[in-house]
């Protein structure tokens, strides 16, 4: 007869022979349901690793596809590897001041900065779509594709620091030059509640990377560093602002009053405007260059010894969405008259090249998941 558990016995100490009590086999019980427990935790814990790693591994081989084809139709090299290895330095710029640059796409955008509607323009009618703001445009015709009030009056924001880095870019001859950021800027930053790059007040910035500072964290210092070196004052700059839009056609559709983008009811662009300042900002290599680094870590300074490392949040989010192509550059905005707006540039599935634009999107991430929509749809 098989002995029961209940009938297990034991001598105590003074050699008396007792058996276990009730509650001793019940823990006994429980801490064996309790090892168990944790063996099947730890089972668990051991597959989601396992499932997480295979999760990151294939992104990472769905992130290089799409830019393995471009590097293989004239791609621009490290401005467009994917985010995972995508880190520009300043060291590499200066290694790479003056690199061999067989980039494509701007050769293949059509001529001027004009755009036209006709019996194909789609409207963006999707009630998914909340920006008041959209144009769609192919860069190999002007032709819209898409549109919501595209020609409508808005107020751009941040992205006024694209045209900023484009009147600047089209005037410095040396980007390794340097410019020491004062109280000024920084207290101009501070009292108007701007984003910044985070420079502090005597230090040493080259002029390349005041660039990426202007255009990824959106840096207002950055911009009116710029605008201070580019012209000695701002006022300057701002005209020259305003001379660039002239000369681009699209006075009248377009008006700026400072280089940074604060509100003001003089600081405007039409959608279609933004999206042709987007592109003669791509015509330009150092342009071009900064806007579609996804990180960016600058040089050594005298405040900052080991750099910056600075980010394009906007790429790195949108790259997660599928907008049936590859988002190579881009630039959001935000003041509480423009809500949240951005332009991009993307190359679709079939090759072909676009710039949206959304503008006064509700919620921080409209600008990624309509401007994908959008993409996704109406690019071929």
């Amino acid at each position: 007869m098989a002995r029961r558990e209940h009938d297990e016995v034991f001598v105590d100490r003074k050699g008396r022979t007792r058996r276990y009590s009730e509650r001793y086999y019940a823990r006994k019980r429980q801490i064996r349901m309790q090892l168990a427990g944790m063996g099947i935790g730890a089972l668990l814990l051991i597959v989601g690793i396992i499932v997480l790693v295979m999760h990151l591994t294939h992104r990472e081989v769905q992130a290089e596809e799409p830019v393995a084809e471009l590097q293989a139709a004239g791609g621009e090299g490290a401005a467009l590897e994917p985010f995972s290895e995508m880190t520009a330095s300043a060291d590499q710029a200066l290694e790479e001041q003056e690199p061999e640059d067989d980039t494509e796409h701007p050769d293949m955008f059509y001529e001027g900065y004009q755009v036209y509607k006709d019996a194909e323009t789609k409207a963006v009618w999707s009630e998914d779509i909340t920006s008041t703001y959209c144009i769609l445009v192919d860069l190999k015709d002007g032709h819209v594709v898409a549109e919501r009030n595209c020609f409508d009056r808005m107020y751009p924001a941040s992205m006024t620091k694209v045209l900023t880095a484009l009147v600047a870019a089209e005037h410095v001859t040396d980007p390794e030059d340097t410019f020491v950021i004062t109280q000024e800027i920084t207290d101009f930053a501070f009292s108007n509640g701007c984003s910044t790059a985070n420079y502090l007040v005597d230090e040493e910035i080259t002029v390349r990377d005041l660039f990426y500072g202007t255009i990824m964290p959106s840096g207002a210092d950055a911009a009116l560093a710029l605008a201070y070196y580019t012209a000695g004052d701002v006022d300057t700059f701002v005209d020259m602002m305003n001379a660039k839009v002239e000369e681009l056609g699209l006075a009248g559709n377009a008006h700026f009053t400072n280089p940074i983008g604060i509100h003001d009811p003089e600081n405007y662009c039409t959608p279609a405007a933004m999206a042709m300042i987007m592109k003669a900002a791509l015509e330009n290599d150092l342009c071009r260059e900064v806007l579609a680094a996804h990180i960016y870590n600058t040089q050594p300074t005298n405040m900052h010894p080991d750099g910056q490392q600075h980010s394009n949040l906007f790429l790195r989010r949108i790259e997660d969405r599928d907008s049936g192509g590859v988002v190579l550059g881009g630039k959001t905005g935000f003041v509480v008259e423009s809500r949240n707006c951005a332009v991009s540039f993307e190359q679709s599935d079939s090759g072909n090249y676009y710039i949206c634009v959304t503008g006064q999107g509700a919620g921080k991430w409209a600008p990624i998941n309509e401007q994908a929509q959008i993409y996704r749809e109406f690019a071929k």
